[in-house]
């Protein structure tokens, strides 16, 4: 759950990876893929298809846990999309303790948990399993939101859990500490209480650590913004930041710090693109922070939380208008790339409806709703662009810079294929988000009157034009912003409601290809069929090329397959031999590739401390 920004903050930064500008016009944007010469890495951990797995928030079975999606929906996506990537689990200790006078049904629920785990990892995917809500009779009157005030009990309760699941049974998993400790509805302590309750967990990592010699990943603190703290702080100044006092304090009491992680929820597909005061973006500052209380800089960050959000528990853009949802989701990828974020979890797999807090938020893939006593499921067409998301190669190519506002590419390839995923995606907050990246670059003066702009009645006729801006007083510095923003917000205004061409361009394509577009927009918000709307031959060609044209709030994946050569019959051998001749084909050997900037699933510890990798997960530790 977010806790929303008054102002998100950061300096504009161009998407810097996926698309070559090749238009003169305004209305014409360009991708240029070149097979042969372009460069490509591993394809990054932050474009697969990761997600939190919550959902629903009601289940009328109590041995099912709560947190988590239904089952037949988790059936679905393991079907259609699989289980590699990264995946997070909303483990309820509060919940698991309230069933030990049930005997029968703690089991189920421990059983079903360790299912879904042992689903993920067998097919090569990493938990992120979440432990929250403090075990019944451990805290306070309100138990489940408050810090643990029985430590010792505290302790062999996560202990017991960790035991299980990382020493005996082995599974992949990173431990995260709490969600949004920040917020009261979810933790009703302080600061220090927080930090004492990460240093619970991870003195019992470190025992069984030494007890098993096994490597197990731990983190936090899965705040609502990366620069929250309990206290309401701002970007003004971030290392106020919970972030930064858990990496502080990790550092004085020697604790496991493996990765670190927080909420992002916005219309912003720039969100991790603010700068700071200190002239530096979220994860640089962040990997500063670690470098100067010396951690491993290049610890996974990870956005654990995540969905495209307007301040509202429902949203139309996240139901009958979801293509807006669904065009956002691999622009902000791309920004979160160029970023430096390491990881993502979107959020969620299923809609919340009915739960006992009485939340209803329709942030799911799949939308829920009453249906004769039951609950209806449907797949939004969201759902859509994670199957696009897997349907991208093993490689990405590294193409120039892209300049473009609102529509950028990623280009990959596979051994017989190459896949372009094309969005096109309007932020509708863009005068506000866009004052909001850059309002730390102002002095303490221009920040207090850009807020009380804001708030002001005539904000709206400053954004449209209607009042003129250099008729306000304030500093230069801040009529610029507000020009610039001005700017921006009218062409978003034009490109909210036009079509816009894009100019695709593949060169050296040598053999021969099966061309296939899919197309994501505004035509179908539920179960919407991905079928290709177009599929045709491409002969082998020095230069392929060709104008799309995509709708306000879409996405086009074109997908090139390469064609197996035509059969030859087998030549018949002189009859003086009495046989045919046999020959043989040894298979090329693959090119290595690398990923610089995010470790996979399958090598999830690569980017994890020097000191610590030498225990990665089941390896034993050396003496």
């Amino acid at each position: 759950m977010p806790k929303y920004r008054l102002l998100p903050i950061a300096l504009f930064l161009a998407l810097c990876f996926s698309a070559s500008i090749l238009c003169a016009q305004e209305k014409e944007f360009g991708i240029e893929v070149d097979i042969v010469s372009n460069a490509t890495v591993a394809l990054p951990s932050i474009f697969k298809p990761n997600i939190d797995l919550s959902g629903r928030g009601f289940s009328q079975d109590k041995a099912w846990p709560q947190e988590l999606a239904a089952e037949d929906t988790l059936q679905v996506w393991e079907k259609e999309i699989g289980f590699s990537g990264f995946y997070r689990l909303q483990y309820n200790l509060w919940y698991i303790s309230q069933l030990s006078q049930d005997k029968e049904a703690k089991e189920k629920i421990l059983a079903h948990y360790e299912a879904r785990i042992k689903k993920i990892n067998d097919a090569g995917g990493i938990v992120i399993l979440d432990l929250f809500g403090t075990p019944a009779g451990m805290g306070t009157v309100l138990d489940k939101r408050s810090p643990p005030t029985n430590q010792k009990a505290f302790k062999d309760f996560v202990k017991a859990t960790i035991r299980e699941l990382s020493c005996n049974k082995r599974y992949r998993i990173w431990y995260e500490v709490w969600s949004a400790p920040d917020l009261d509805e979810f933790f009703l302590g302080k600061r220090q209480e927080y930090l004492m309750l990460y240093k619970s967990v991870a003195e019992v990592v470190k025992e069984l650590e030494e007890e098993s010699k096994i490597y197990i990943p731990l983190g936090g603190p899965s705040t609502s913004w990366w620069f929250q703290d309990f206290d309401g702080n701002t970007i003004v100044t971030p290392e106020k930041s919970l972030i930064y006092e858990l990496i502080k304090f990790c550092y004085k009491y020697k604790l496991p710090l493996d990765f670190i992680t927080w909420h992002a929820y916005s219309t912003d597909p720039k969100a991790e693109k603010e700068v700071t005061r200190y002239n530096k973006n979220p994860s640089m500052l962040i990997r500063d922070w670690l470098s100067y209380f010396h951690f491993e800089e290049n610890i996974p960050l990870i956005i654990d939380e995540w969905n495209y959000d307007r301040r509202a528990n429902l949203l139309p853009e996240r139901a009958e208008k979801a293509c807006m949802a669904a065009s956002y989701i691999p622009a902000r990828l791309a920004h979160m790339y160029t970023a430096g974020i390491t990881h993502q979890m979107f959020f969620s797999l299923e809609d919340f409806y009915n739960t006992k807090d009485n939340v209803v938020r329709n942030v799911g893939i799949f939308a829920v709703a009453p249906s004769g006593g039951a609950f209806k499921t449907e797949a939004k067409v969201v759902f859509n662009i994670f199957k696009m998301l897997t349907s991208l190669g093993s490689e990405m190519y590294v193409l120039p810079k892209n300049d473009n506002e609102f529509t950028g590419a990623i280009a990959t390839k596979s051994k017989d294929s190459i896949a372009i995923l094309i969005f096109n995606y309007i932020d509708p907050e863009i005068f506000l988000n866009y004052l909001s990246r850059n309002i730390s670059s102002l002095g303490e003066g221009e920040r207090r009157a850009v807020l009380g702009i804001v708030k002001s009645k005539s904000f709206e006729k400053i954004k449209s034009g209607e009042t003129a801006i250099e008729t306000l007083r304030v500093s230069p510095r801040v009529k610029n912003l507000l020009k610039k923003a001005q700017e921006l917000y009218v062409k978003a205004n034009k490109w909210a409601s036009s079509d816009r061409n894009v100019k695709l361009v593949v060169k050296n394509l040598k053999d021969s290809y099966q061309y296939a577009k899919y197309i994501v927009d505004s035509s179908c918000s539920k179960n919407c069929a991905l079928t290709p709307t177009q599929e045709k031959e491409i002969a082998p060609s020095d230069i392929y090329q060709e104008t799309l044209t995509m709708k306000p709030y879409s996405v086009t994946l074109v997908v090139f397959t390469q064609k197996p050569p035509e059969a030859k019959p087998p030549e018949q051998a002189p009859l003086m031999q009495g046989a045919l001749n046999k020959t043989t084909e040894e298979a090329a050997p693959k090119p290595k590739t690398t990923d610089n900037n995010a470790a996979s699933a399958g090598n999830a510890t690569a980017v994890l401390p020097a000191v610590r990798e030498a225990n990665a997960a089941g390896t034993p530790k050396k003496e």
